[in-house]
């Protein structure tokens, strides 16, 4: 039986890109950051993205925009992939899927502009939906600060990094909590995945020399270098 021919091979890239073409709404491909998410309902609670074996959250590895031709219910379709980054445990995984159709209640049924927005917006932590997501990593966040009740968490263990790394002094100042969003060591460096199709690469002729004339030639020149006493 004649073996089938494997399809074309896509190789993923990670390039910098600006903000705005990594947002939910431009079908990004990426590794690191907060996930931008696909769907704005549905999406896993922390029980689902805490760690099986430490039980400490996981964090967001990358995400795939990869849809399906011909059919219709998957139309957008991301891959979610989220790892455990806390020592020593640091081996916990899971793959979450999220697809849509074409016309959907979150996404416009054209395609996204190739163009930056006129203005640069700030991080929004609020889905279309009204679910608000945590302010470390960008995942559900059903928890909020019992001070200010302006911010979102996860967890107990992301409210208490938040904490360290300045909400303990933005929190009495609300009116300047949306404009405060701070990178958290939690958070894998962002870039975009840029995936281009591998083109096939045929190997060089390469033209076999006459070696017994090869051998020949050194015969006969080590005849003359080399005389006899």
């Amino acid at each position: 039986m004649a073996a089938s021919r494997a399809g074309p091979v896509e190789l993923g890239f990670a390039e910098l890109a600006p903000a705005w073409r990594l947002r939910s709404e431009q079908f990004p491909s990426k590794v690191g950051g907060r996930p931008a998410w696909l769907g704005a309902s549905g999406l896993p609670g922390p029980g689902a993205l805490a760690c099986a074996l430490c039980g400490r959250p996981l964090s967001f590895l990358l995400q795939v925009y990869a849809p399906l031709p011909g059919r219709a219910d998957a139309f957008h379709r991301g891959i979610f992939l989220f790892c455990c980054r806390e020592p020593p445990c640091c081996s916990g995984l899971r793959v979450f899927r999220n697809q849509l159709p074409r016309k959907n209640d979150f996404y416009s049924y054209e395609p996204p502009s190739e163009n930056p927005p006129p203005e640069t917006e700030s991080l929004c932590l609020q889905l279309k939906s009204g679910a608000h997501l945590c302010r470390v990593c960008g995942c559900l966040g059903p928890k909020t600060c019992s001070r200010c009740h302006k911010v979102y968490y996860c967890s107990k263990e992301h409210q208490t990094l938040d904490w360290r790394l300045g909400h303990k002094q933005a929190c009495a100042q609300p009116d300047h909590l949306d404009h405060i969003i701070p990178d958290h060591n939690f958070l894998f460096p962002e870039f975009e995945i840029v995936i281009e199709t591998e083109d096939e690469i045929l190997p060089e002729v390469v033209e076999k020399e006459d070696y017994s004339e090869l051998i020949g030639s050194m015969a006969l020149k080590r005849c003359t270098e080399w005389k006899p006493i």
